[in-house]
């Protein structure tokens, strides 16, 4: 199990409520600071991460991304 933190950038409302509509991610939630809200990822396999963030990027008004895998 690959586990991976994405960090969206988005002015948009309720983006970490659209972002939770994405299969694999398994909680979002809004932040303060540079971005504005974060999407904890679970996948088997790394590969996978990049097919959901790149799925992440085509949300409208998403400007941004970071991802964050987590290493064991």
């Amino acid at each position: 199990m690959v586990k991976a933190v994405v960090l969206v950038k988005s002015p948009k409302k309720l983006i970490a409520a659209r972002l939770r509509k994405i299969k694999s991610i398994y909680d979002s939630f809004p932040v303060s600071g540079q971005f504005d809200a974060v999407a904890l990822i679970n996948v088997n396999q790394l590969s996978e991460i990049k097919n959901i963030t790149t799925e992440i990027q085509t949300i409208s008004g998403v400007e941004r991304t970071e991802t964050m895998v987590e290493v064991q």
